[in-house]
C-alpha cells in the first residue's frame, strides 16, 4: 500500500534544495512520486500529515564505535594519558577487553537508540571485543534490527592480542559477511572488513584482510594516520607511509573506508583519490585526542563524517567540522561541509542495493524529519547556514528507514526505559571489570 507524507518541506543538502508544501509517496520502502495533492491520484493510500516539517535524506554516521556507549562518565581509575598511544593503552584497550555478550548487547542497543534520537538513520560501526569475538557482530546486528537502524558492521582485526586473536577477527568478518543475503533489497545491515590501524596490523594480518575482501566482495574499514605515531611506526618498521603500505597489499578500493587520516602525506592523498576510497573525518575525536588537524582535507575527493564513538549526533559533528576548519584557517564554508555530511549516503550506495541521499523517485525512503521553526527564510541558497547556525538534534521529530518510521513524534515504538536501566547495570559491570 502506498503511504503519502503530505505537506512536507523537502530539503536536500547536495544539490541544495528547499521545496515547501510537497507530498512524498512511498511504496516498498522507496519513493515512488513527489508532487502536490498526491492523495487525489492515489485513493486509498495512507496519508501521514507532515504539517510542513522538514524531510531530509537520512543522516549517516560514517564511523562509530558503539561499544563506547557505556564509557560516558566512566569512573574507572585511568592512568594519566599524555599521548595517543597511552590513551589507547590506559582506556580503550582496557575497555574492549572487558566486553562480554551482556555488555555488548547493552552498548549496541543504547548506542543505536541514541543515534536515532539524534536523527541518524545509518551508523557504520567498527567493533572490538577481544574476549568475545565469535558472534559479536550478530549481537550488534540484532540491536540494529530491533531499533530499525541501518548499518554496516565490521570487527577490528589486530595483532595486538596475539596471532589467534588476529585470525579470529578475520574469521568473524568473513563469516558475518557471508551470512548476509545481498539479494535482499530490504536488508538493514551490511558488512565491511575491519582492521584497527597499520601499526597493529602486521604483514600477515594485511594478507588475510586482502583475502577477506576478495572472498566477500567488501571493503576495509581501518583507522589510518590518526596520530603521528602511526606514520612514525610505519616508516621505522616498513620504510613507507601507512596508506601506501595498505595499497601495496591491494586493500584499497571504492568500498574502502579510511578513518581519520590526520597525518596522511601528499602521496597518501593521491593514492586515496586514485583508488576512489573514502576518508572519514571525525573532528570531535581528533580534538579530544589532541592528534592534530588534517591540513590536506581540501585535497580529498571522497569525504564523509563520523563520530569515532562520541555519540551519534551528526548535527553536532557537522558543526565541529565546520568551526574547527575555520579555526585552522580553512577556506571552506558551510555548504561544503553540508555536502560532506550528505556524502555518507554515497557510501551506502557502494554497499547496499539502491539509491540513497536524494528525495526523488527511485531512492530509498531513509529520512531524517525535523520540526524546525526558523526565524528567518529557509532557502536552497542558505540551507547550509541554517545547518551550521540553527538546526540541531533538538529539532529531530522522526526518523524513517526503508519507508518505515523507527522513531516518530520523538518516541520509539517500544519501551526504552528498561533498555537504559539494563545499560546502566552493564556499564557498572564494565567499569568494575576494567
Amino acid at each position: 500500500m502506498i503511504k503519502i507524507l503530505s505537506n512536507a518541506t523537502i530539503v536536500q543538502l547536495d544539490p541544495a534544495l528547499v521545496k515547501t508544501g510537497m507530498d512524498i509517496a512511498l511504496e516498498h520502502g522507496r519513493i515512488v512520486k513527489i508532487g502536490k495533492n498526491l492523495a487525489i491520484a492515489h485513493p486509498g493510500s495512507v496519508i501521514i500529515p507532515m504539517d510542513n516539517k522538514i524531510v531530509l535524506p537520512g543522516m549517516v554516521c560514517a564511523h562509530n564505535h558503539l561499544y563506547s556507549s557505556l564509557a560516558r562518565g566512566i569512573t574507572t581509575d585511568i592512568a594519566p594519558s599524555t599521548d595517543f598511544v597511552s590513551i589507547l593503552n590506559n582506556l580503550w584497550w582496557r575497555l574492549d577487553k572487558a566486553i562480554d555478550r551482556e555488555i555488548l548487547e547493552a552498548s549496541a542497543i543504547v548506542g543505536a537508540l541514541e543515534a536515532v534520537k539524534a536523527g541518524t538513520a545509518t551508523v557504520i560501526d567498527h567493533h572490538a571485543s577481544p574476549n568475545f569475538i565469535k558472534g559479536s557482530l550478530d549481537v550488534i546486528k540484532e540491536a540494529f534490527e530491533k531499533v530499525g537502524l541501518r548499518g554496516i558492521l565490521c570487527y577490528e582485526t589486530t595483532d595486538r592480542n596475539g596471532e589467534n586473536g588476529m585470525k579470529d577477527g578475520i574469521v568473524e568478518n568473513i563469516n558475518f559477511a557471508k551470512k548476509i543475503d545481498r539479494k535482499d533489497n530490504r536488508r538493514l545491515v551490511e558488512a565491511a572488513i575491519g582492521g584497527h590501524a597499520p601499526f597493529t596490523l602486521n604483514d600477515t594480518a594485511l594478507k588475510m584482510m586482502k583475502n577477506a575482501i576478495d572472498e566477500t566482495g567488501r571493503g576495509i574499514h581501518v583507522h589510518v594516520s590518526e596520530d603521528s605515531y602511526d606514520s612514525a611506526f610505519s616508516h621505522h618498521r616498513y620504510q613507507e607511509d601507512p596508506l601506501a603500505r595498505l595499497h601495496r597489499f591491494g586493500l584499497l578500493n571504492e568500498q574502502a573506508l579510511i578513518i581519520h587520516g590526520v597525518h596522511l602525506t601528499e602521496n597518501d592523498v593521491n593514492i586515496l583519490n586514485d583508488c576512489g576510497s573514502f576518508l572519514i573525518h571525525n573532528p570531535q575525536s581528533n580534538m579530544n585526542n589532541n592528534v592534530g588537524y588534517m591540513s590536506q582535507i581540501q585535497r580529498v575527493k571522497n569525504l564523509a563524517m563520523g563520530t569515532d564513538g562520541i555519540g551519534g549526533d551528526m548535527f553536532e559533528e557537522f558543526k565541529f567540522a565546520y568551526f574547527k576548519h575555520r579555526d585552522a584557517g580553512g577556506s571552506w564554508w558551510p555548504d561544503t561541509f553540508a555536502k560532506i555530511l550528505q556524502n555518507g549516503n554515497r557510501i551506502l550506495e557502494r554497499y547496499f542495493t539502491g539509491k540513497f541521499g536524494l528525495i526523488k523517485p527511485g531512492y530509498l525512503a531513509d529520512f531524517t524529519i525535523l520540526d524546525y521553526h526558523s526565524p528567518t527564510p529557509l532557502t536552497a541558497e542558505n540551507v547550509a547556514g541554517h545547518l551550521a547556525f540553527g538546526m540541531s538534534s533538538r529539532d529531530v521529530d522522526s526518523v524513517m528507514v526503508n519507508g518505515k518510521f523507527i522513531y516518530r513524534n520523538r518516541e520509539f515504538p517500544f519501551d526504552t526505559d528498561s533498555l537504559y536501566e539494563t545499560a546502566r547495570k552493564a556499564a557498572a559491570k564494565l567499569w568494575r571489570t576494567m
